[in-house]
């Protein structure tokens, strides 16, 4: 089951009270104070593992709680610290406070262990407090109370290229021939109901990481559809992939401005991201009338404002191809048309992504 979100109360463990008892052994009958140290409280922590993808064991669990410190003993024995609790999350999850929304732990990292609450210290036995003025005191520190708090943890999925499309566009049928994840395929809309990740072998060296996000209809950030509530895994992914249906009945020009609104209107950054368009269900028409379909794209992208970035066919790679010097996040790094049910294009169409990951990664290094 996918879970991408959920509400939890964390608490950290309380210290244990610290003894109160005297030295009483033979041949010393007035033994002085020996009372020993309460524990540590457990700690709470979050561990970020990459073979993790979900939430859902934390489904059904409202409140968790680390264990409390043990209570000291005679002999100056220290009570037992209390085991921490350890949360394990996968790369992407976000812990905010459940009443102001505030950031409070963004964990990406795979391996990371991160310490969130820390547990009560354990009270001090009654020998401390022995004096010259005092040498029988009765009087022990209570353990401090751990610390508890509200919180939301909700994932946000890490992938190097998004799937971005209509309903039915064959995103799912995609991630299955490329990659090792197994989505379910049917010819209906919104067969993928929940994101799916699968990873794409280019070569015996290189290889990256592809999320299938359920379809995106008109109206999608603003609450329609499934896109609203999926949208948010679109927002770590490196680059994205434009999905846009050759057969459909809407012109793609459209289709490709829809997406592009929704996206921009759900998030400022996602219009910063690197993208790429496949043109995809090459083989349900003839060659004359795709090829009359592409052009037409083409020359109404370059007709729009910032066009003229657009290149024309690269034979070495037969895609339409940005300068990989420059690399314009405001128009698309290719236009290619593909069939993966066909197997169409769909080894190039892995080099390309390729490419462009490489690209943006380039570009990110060149900032830092």
């Amino acid at each position: 089951m996918f879970i991408d979100s959920v509400k939890l109360t964390v608490s950290s463990g309380k210290g244990g009270q610290g003894a109160v008892s005297f030295r009483r052994e033979k041949f010393m009958p007035k033994g002085g104070p020996d009372g020993g140290d309460g524990g540590k409280g457990g700690d709470i922590y979050f561990v970020v593992d990459k073979n993790t993808h979900t939430l859902s064991h934390f489904k059904g669990k409202k409140v968790l709680k680390a264990q409390n410190g043990r209570p000291g003993e005679g002999r100056k024995k220290h009570g037992k610290n209390g085991q921490p609790l350890v949360l394990v999350v996968p790369p992407g999850t976000e812990v905010r406070d459940a009443e102001t929304g505030e950031l409070l732990l963004d964990l990406t990292k795979d391996g990371d262990r991160v310490l969130f609450l820390e547990g009560g210290k354990g009270g001090k036995g009654n020998w401390h407090f022995k004096s010259p003025t005092n040498q029988r005191p009765t009087y022990a520190q209570p353990g401090l109370p751990g610390k508890s708090r509200d919180i939301i943890l909700e994932l946000k999925l890490i992938a190097d290229v998004g799937l971005v499309g209509f309903p039915n566009v064959g995103k799912s049928t995609l991630i299955s021939v490329v990659s090792n994840a197994k989505p379910e395929i049917a010819n209906y809309e919104f067969t993928t109901l929940t994101p799916k990740l699968g990873v794409v072998d280019v070569d015996e060296f290189s290889s990256f990481v592809m999320a299938d996000i359920p379809g995106i209809i008109g109206g999608a950030s603003e609450g329609k559809g499934l896109g609203l509530k999926f949208l948010k895994h679109i927002e770590r992914t490196k680059t994205l992939l434009f999905m846009i249906d050759i057969s459909s009945y809407r012109e793609l020009l459209t289709q490709y401005k829809i997406l592009k609104k929704e996206l921009l209107k759900f998030s400022e950054h996602l219009s910063k991201r690197s993208y790429a368009i496949a043109l995809t269900k090459i083989d349900s028409m003839d060659i004359e009338e795709a090829n009359q379909k592409i052009e037409k794209f083409i020359k109404d992208l370059k007709e729009e404002p910032g066009g003229e970035n657009i290149y024309g066919l690269d034979d070495k790679y037969l895609y339409f191809l940005q300068d990989r010097e420059n690399i314009d996040r405001n128009q698309p790094y290719f236009i290619f048309p593909i069939s993966a049910v066909a197997n169409i294009n769909i080894k190039p169409l892995i080099f390309a992504l390729n490419d462009m990951i490489k690209m943006e990664r380039k570009s990110e290094k060149s900032s830092d």
